[in-house]
């Protein structure tokens, strides 16, 4: 039969993919074979006139900027090709909810519009370029070609300090005493001012501890400005002109030859047949992008006709049209994105924001309570009982009892103490949000290759092994070694390939006899790699393939049979072949095809006509291949993997795993890593979810299942093609299995499982390692990275693992403690630090009792005794059952809820208050200054003939007393506090408990036992039976927690369980 002509195959080719993208988008990795049909065969035009060797060169080392921009980067360009596919139906609601980014990169013309209309718009030529005239206006328009620092917003960050949270309270509260003391004090009252400096203080200590946990972008931007050259070569006036990178201005000719480095986003007017770009500090992909005048792809980030800030020119030479400079650039953008913060609260955030909000909402009424009783009441039949300096400072009183101002400190310091503890199990949290947020994780999709296997591939089954397509190399330092102990640089795949064709023969032999012509690198896309050979004897050219069997399979024509010749491969031996595959592929395989093919007739040169030549390489690699053989190779699990899966489900984790590798491949896999517990008979697949249950019920279908545990168990297998075809109601189904493991899925398909996962409210970790990984990366609410994982990823993650995924177990372990311990801290914090602060000044108001707390006291236990005990609370060990209750629901499970107000209110604090005024009367009592004669009072009294300074010696001490009982008492509760449902006998010890203790007897001591304290602050000592009554208290307290606890655990379906925090 006679062969078809070149022409004609690349016309085939350009017909196929018209067929193969009806929407016309696409994502390019690296050298992508397939072009826009628009260019058919027309050539690249080559620059004719003489160039010097004088270009770009940079004179400094730069910062490697692959830090900060390839997933930001990955993720517009992905965004872009998602928002294509779905204009028709929805182009509004996407121009509403996309990133401004993508809108703006998604809508340039750059690269499509016609290369004379981009000059006249630029008001350039390419014979002389711009005139130094224009070339100075622009630069004075459009500035430098240097990115711009982000805004610091200094002010707008002290304010947040100062007045963010309980900072504007505190705020007012400290000016309204200070007024209360000058001018309203008549005479000034000495302890007013003395609580005055201490809101201050308080005050400025929050926003302090605000601003010091505060990050700034100094890194990104530090990376970004390493990335510009510092000299270039430009067309102006005619003449070619080397000037300062910082000065190119759009509407420059620039020059581009090898090695340089581009200053500034260009389009190229004209190229060399050769020149290529190294993309991956933007991609991650190592192979070289072809340049191109035309346009290639419909996408302006992938386009081979726009050159990009930061990419280098490896070979060839191109002349290009400035276009965008400095901040408007594609680096420049994404360095604005980059270093912008994330908008929106993080789920701990908004549970603070919840809280605070409610603070202030019972403060407010009960503020307006005291001053309704003062104005409407006390004012007209008591006009000596309150002034209004007294009411300014029972109103603080009010505010300073209900803000519980030792929880921001405690907070953070609970966040940071956390991430220390992860970073010292192996676990690198990049914020403190990350620590929060793990807590609520449900979902967690793992990347297979190098997350859940070891990423150490071996062959071990094969037909033929080809080992000239092969990109492996066996490092010349180890060559001297047995085969399986040297090292080798490549990927997985072709090491265990390279490793066994080693073990069979010399692979430096069977590539010394053929040479390499031509080669397509593999990317995710295509699923193959293609290698034009050529023997020493022979000058015909062999193409040589090797990639995925269900890609490459339909394409084979013939096979080599077992005595070396060709035969016609029939349909018995396709399904023979499929039967091979699939036996591998449900062993957990990993199974490679590989083919060959002689090319005869080929019409372009590889070197002077690359693109062309590659067009018709992939037109004749489309058919008639003949079948070398297969490869099964095993990627084997971590031996910890199964282990980890195990824990993570019984915490109400459900684990999924997202790989490109075959369906039976994937499946076989996730049973070994424990992932997929069902056999493969009770396996759904995207059939399942055409229909609902109960409707194959009333059909009289019934799915056959194996044991009543798996009526609960649902797995499912989809392929990333499965996904394209699914809408929102299959989506909801899909997303209530138990079991899901995601096969031959692309970076598109992996960001769209994130997206749907978290548009019906889950909580979702994603894991991975490779470039690709990046933006599902950095859509999850928790992207999580391994340390051998690539740059890309590591920067995208908001976690890192730096030993192995068996660390995610004590991610997940810490992230529920950090939100267990806040709870805890609040729950210790409400009762002496809010509910029995404020009973002293109702009673003092409504029905006038002295208050028998003095605000200054309030103070010292909010800020001191108690803040320390609160923070040593962080260092709380995770209670035994933490890894076997399910994960908070991040949109309904308050960190504050009534539950936990009605044991730290209801309980605790009923207990502290009652006892607090017991003990403080009853001293009174005991001085002569009798309950009886208080009550009701409303103004100074001197019964059993005391004198004034007598009543109010007695009311400082009851003062004290009921300060040193709040104090004694919340040493217990901090006990009581530390485990919510276990006993704390059973609980580990925390040592940081002891300091906190001896630190808050010693603030009492302080304020109580100094006798200068006493005129100015209205303390006084305390004798000692008051510090002992309170112990026993104290311990009543803690017996009586222990007893309720029991029950919980004994009875978990009793009325006291349903209301346990």
């Amino acid at each position: 039969m006679e062969k078809p002509k070149a022409e004609a195959l690349v016309s085939t080719m350009n017909e196929l993919e018209r067929q193969a993208s009806p929407q016309g988008g696409r994502i390019r990795y690296a050298v992508d074979p397939r072009e826009d049909d628009r260019r058919g065969s027309r050539m690249n035009r080559i620059r004719s006139r003489s160039r010097d060797s004088m270009s770009i060169h940079s004179t400094r080392r730069s910062i490697d900027p692959s830090v900060a921009l390839p997933p930001q980067f990955r993720t517009l360009s992905f965004s872009i090709e998602e928002g294509k596919r779905k204009q028709a139906i929805e182009d509004e609601k996407r121009k509403a909810k996309s990133k401004p980014g993508d809108i703006e990169f998604g809508s340039m013309d750059y690269h499509t519009a016609n290369v004379d209309e981009l000059l006249s718009r630029y008001q350039t030529s390419r014979g002389s370029g711009l005139t130094g005239t224009q070339a100075a206006q622009l630069l004075k328009s459009v500035g430098q070609n240097v990115p711009s620092p982000p805004p610091s917003q200094w002010f707008r960050k002290t304010i947040g300090y100062l007045f963010g949270g309980f900072g504007a309270i505190l705020f007012v509260a400290a000016i309204l005493v200070f007024v209360a003391w000058k001018p309203l004090g008549q005479p000034p009252a000495v302890a007013n001012l003395a609580l005055a400096i201490v809101l201050v203080f308080v005050w400025v200590a929050q926003a302090a501890f605000s601003f010091w946990q505060d990050f700034s972008s100094s890194r990104v931007m530090a990376s970004i400005s390493g990335m510009l050259p510092d000299k270039c070569m430009v067309l102006r006036d005619g003449t070619q002109q080397q000037i300062d990178g910082r000065d190119i201005v759009p509407g420059d000719v620039l020059k581009i030859t090898l090695g340089n480095k581009l200053p500034a986003d260009v389009r190229f007017i004209e190229v060399s047949p050769d020149v290529r770009f190294d993309r991956s500090i933007l991609t991650g992909e190592a192979m070289p992008l072809l340049g191109s005048v035309e346009s290639t792809d419909s996408n302006y980030l992938e386009t081979a006709c726009i050159g990009m800030a930061g990419t280098h020119c490896v070979t060839g030479n191109a002349w290009g049209l400035v276009l965008e400079t400095g901040d408007r650039t594609i680096f420049g953008r994404i360095a604005k994105l980059t270093s912008a913060p994330k908008g929106g609260l993080t789920p701990l955030q908004t549970e603070i924001l919840y809280f605070v909000g409610l603070i202030v909402c019972i403060m407010l009424v009960m503020i307006i309570v005291v001053i309704g009783v003062w104005a409407g009441w006390l004012r007209k039949v008591h006009p000596d009982w309150i002034s209004v300096p007294i009411l300014i400072v029972d109103c603080v009183s009010v505010a300073v009892a209900f803000i519980p101002e030792g929880l921001p400190i405690a907070i953070t310091a609970s966040l940071t103490i956390t991430a220390s503890i992860m970073k010292r199990n192996n676990v690198l949290c990049k914020s403190l949000k990350t620590v929060e947020t793990l807590g609520a994780v449900d979902v967690i999709c793992s990347d297979k290759t190098g997350t859940l296997t070891r990423n150490i591939m071996a062959v071990t089954e094969y037909l033929v092994v080809a080992a000239v397509c092969n990109e492996a190399e066996f490092d010349a330092s180890t060559i001297h070694m047995q085969t399986g102990d040297r090292k080798v640089h490549g990927d997985a795949t072709d090491s265990a390939i390279l490793r066994f064709t080693e073990s069979l023969t010399k692979v430096s032999v069977l590539r010394a006899t053929w040479r390499s012509v031509y080669k397509v690198a593999f990317n995710s896309k295509n699923k193959f790699a293609i290698n034009i050979v050529q023997s020493d004897e022979e000058r015909q050219h062999q193409l040589m393939i090797k990639g995925a069997p269900d890609i490459l399979l339909p394409r084979c024509g013939s096979y080599i049979n077992t005595d070396g010749f060709v035969e016609r491969l029939e349909e018995q031996d396709h399904r023979t072949i499929e039967g091979m595959k699939d036996y591998w592929s449900s062993r957990g395989r990993r199974v490679i095809l590989l083919a060959q093919k002689p090319l005869e007739s080929m019409q372009f040169d590889s070197v002077s006509q690359p693109r062309e030549y590659e067009l018709d390489v992939m037109g004749r690699a489309s058919s008639e291949l003949i079948l070398v053989g297969l490869i099964a190779i095993v990627d084997p699990p971590r031996p910890e993997i199964p282990e980890v899966v195990r824990i993570l489900r019984g915490a109400g984790v459900r684990v999924f795993m997202v790989t490109g590798d075959f369906k039976l491949t994937a499946a076989a896999i996730a049973a070994e890593c424990g992932i997929i517990t069902q056999s493969q008979k009770f396996i759904d697949d995207v059939t399942n979810l055409a229909f609902d249950e109960d409707y194959l019920e009333s059909a009289g279908i019934k799915e056959k299942t194996p044991s009543a545990e798996s009526d609960r168990i649902h797995s499912i297998v989809m392929s990333g093609a499965d996904l394209e075809t699914l809408d929102d109601s299959q989506w909801d189904k899909l997303c209530r299995y138990d079991e899901i493991v995601f096969a031959r899925t692309t970076p598109e398909h992996k960001l769209r499982i994130v997206k749907e996962l978290q548009k019906r409210d889950h909580t979702v970790g994603m894991t991975g390692d490779g470039v690709n990984d990046a933006p599902s990366l950095k859509q999850a609410d928790v992207g999580i990275a391994m340390g051998g994982g690539s740059d890309v990823a590591l920067e995208a993650a908001d976690m890192v693992l730096l030993d192995s995924f068996a660390a995610i177990v004590e991610a997940v372990r810490y992230g529920r403690v950090v939100y267990d311990n806040l709870k805890k801290t609040i729950c210790y914090l409400l009762p002496a630090g809010s509910f029995s602060e404020f009973w002293p000044v109702i009673t003092n108001v409504v029905f006038g009792l002295p208050q028998i707390l003095s605000s200054f006291l309030m103070i010292i236990i909010c800020c001191f005794t108690d803040c320390a005990a609160a923070t040593a609370i962080a260092y709380e060990k995770p209670e035994a059952d933490v890894l076997t209750r399910p994960p908070r629901n991040a949109k309904k499970d308050r960190l504050v809820d009534w539950k936990l107000v009605l044991y730290a209110c209801g309980y605790i604090g009923v207990i502290e208050t009652l006892t607090s005024f017991a003990m403080a009367y009853w001293y009174a009592q005991q001085q002569g200054l009798t309950f009886s004669s208080l009550w009701f009072a409303f103004s100074s009294v001197t019964p059993n003939g005391l004198t004034t300074d007598e009543v109010t010696s007695i009311l400082n001490t009851a003062s004290s007393i009921y300060f040193v009982n709040l104090v004694v008492m919340q040493w217990f509760n901090l006990f009581a506090v530390r485990t919510r449902r276990l006993s704390v006998l059973n609980h580990r010890f925390n040592y940081y408990l002891l300091p906190a203790i001896i630190f808050a007897l010693l603030i009492a001591i302080l304020f109580l036992y100094v006798p200068k304290f006493h005129s100015v602050l209205g303390t006084s000592i305390v004798p000692v039976e008051y510090w002992f009554l309170p112990m026993a208290f104290g311990m009543g307290v803690l017996l009586l927690d222990e007893g309720r606890k029991y029950l919980i655990r004994t009875y978990p379906k009793s009325i006291i369980a349903k209301a346990a925090w």
